[in-house]
């Protein structure tokens, strides 16, 4: 289904004008860079994933269900890989995160990072090889530390001068000496989102450069000599497509690296310039192939560290939306179709803001499309809406779907693979969906539906 101009409407479509409205509009299409790579149409008109009909899925598993495209996300891993032969892929884990996905992103030979002890708990319980962990996080706890420690974990990113001290203090303790990156807020205003832009000052994470915090705390390292120094790390975002963010974040950083060479006689040999590498949601979003982004963030490295006359660090990225989200996409019913007064046609389905909490929350534009059947009708601008006590319940605002739209059909939405389920939450006690993988003409559950019983069982009063 193609999202047209889903990008510029936020609001009624009155006011938009009579040639846009005009626009044809294929509401059985599949615009294949929404979707994961082994969704097709059958010859019925309904969709299918690797070879099983979303039918046959919504009867065994039920809806809500996030479907999960195994090798469109094995592909995605291995296209990473691939493009930084020389670089430490790590997939962020905080865009959706289980015991599967960690087998998978390992198997195709990426690290992973983490960023709470629960992802961590996670990363472990699955077997993954911890020298190949990094763990991220403002406000990383003793407990959340010393069970990184204990483990192994390959790379600590360290975020305040509290957490040096605290991971200092414990390594004295253990007698051992954590690997660890300094997280730098470089001042680089990303062109996305006020709540997903990560480096500019005003904010919670990492070390301010322009203030002279982040050299502090390299010098801080350096001189107390317990932590080992690898190097430096930033992260100006997600969702972000211009490269022009990475090129002033890797020249801030790297003049940092030479500031430090410089004070300390010391050539850090490790840069991770982080993640936010956007995906297609609607028709607007151009995203990167992954050996585009490598081409370019190595061009920069190479460029700005022979301006500094640096050694070219060992690099570093942490691909998570990327990977993750187009391989995926959730699986609705329809319950009611309403025409509020010729104004706007509201299609209901049966979760909402508890497993997609993303439009409301960042003003996020998703498509969507009948997955049951294919239509005749002619497109309708309708708002998918959830079945959520909420004004704000809407998982797509604008979309085309056919006319004949009705209760028991089935909608599907892509791109929901990254920050859907991670974020999902019990609003108005509703359970959240499973997770089913596909590959080959076969699904698996890889995390269950949840149950009135799993709530009830942690209300003890």
């Amino acid at each position: 289904m193609r999202a047209h101009e889903a990008g510029a409407l936020h609001g009624d479509i009155g006011n938009r004008g009579p040639a846009w409205l005009r626009t044809p509009v294929d509401v059985n299409d599949l615009v294949p860079q929404l979707w994961p790579r082994n969704v097709v149409r059958g010859p019925g008109g309904a969709l299918a994933v690797a070879g099983l009909d979303v039918r046959d899925l919504a009867a065994e598993f039920g809806t809500p269900v996030y479907v999960l495209d195994e090798d469109d996300l094995r592909g995605r891993a291995r296209e990473f890989r691939d493009a930084f032969p020389d670089a430490d892929v790590y997939y962020a884990g905080k865009a959706f995160l289980c015991r599967a996905v960690v087998r998978m992103i390992a198997e195709e030979g990426l690290f992973l990072d983490v960023c709470s002890g629960g992802e961590l708990a996670t990363a472990l319980s699955a077997g993954m090889d911890p020298a190949r962990i990094g763990f991220h996080g403002n406000n990383k706890s003793v407990a959340e530390l010393t069970r990184a420690v204990d483990a192994g974990v390959g790379r600590i990113i360290v975020d305040s001068f509290a957490e040096i001290d605290r991971l200092t203090a414990l390594a004295r303790e253990r007698g051992v000496r954590p690997r660890v990156l300094v997280r730098v807020t470089v001042g680089v205003e990303a062109h996305t989102h006020e709540f997903i832009a990560t480096a500019h000052e005003d904010q919670k994470f990492g070390f301010s450069l322009a203030g002279g915090a982040a050299a502090a705390a390299a010098f801080k390292i350096l001189d107390e000599d317990v932590l080992e120094l690898r190097g430096l790390h930033s992260h100006i975002g997600s969702q972000i497509f211009d490269a022009s963010g990475f090129e002033v974040s890797a020249r801030r950083v790297l003049a940092l690296q030479a500031q430090i060479r410089d004070a300390r006689g010391v050539e850090l040999p490790e840069l991770d310039l982080g993640g936010g590498f956007g995906i297609a949601y609607t028709t607007q979003d151009d995203p990167a192939a992954p050996h585009e982004l490598a081409k370019r963030l190595r061009k920069i490295v190479d460029g700005e560290c022979a301006a500094e006359k640096l050694a070219v660090p060992h690099l570093s990225i942490e691909p998570g939306r990327a990977i993750v989200g187009p391989a995926v996409f959730t699986l609705y019913e329809v319950g009611t179709v309403k025409d509020v007064d010729g104004i706007r046609t509201y299609v209901s389905v049966d979760g909402g803001m508890s497993d997609n909490i993303r439009t409301a929350l960042y003003d996020a534009s998703y498509s969507a499309t009948v997955a049951n059947r294919a239509s005749a009708a002619e497109p309708m601008l309708a708002r998918v809406v959830g079945k959520h006590c909420e004004s704000g319940d809407i998982v797509v605002k604008d979309e085309f779907l056919p006319a004949d739209v009705q209760p028991g059909d089935l909608v599907a939405v892509p791109g929901t693979g990254a920050y859907c389920r991670s974020m999902a939450s019990n609003y108005n006690h509703v359970p959240r969906p499973p997770v089913v993988a596909v590959r080959d003409g076969r699904a698996r559950l890889i995390v269950r539906r949840e149950t009135e019983d799993d709530l009830l069982a942690l209300d003890v009063g």
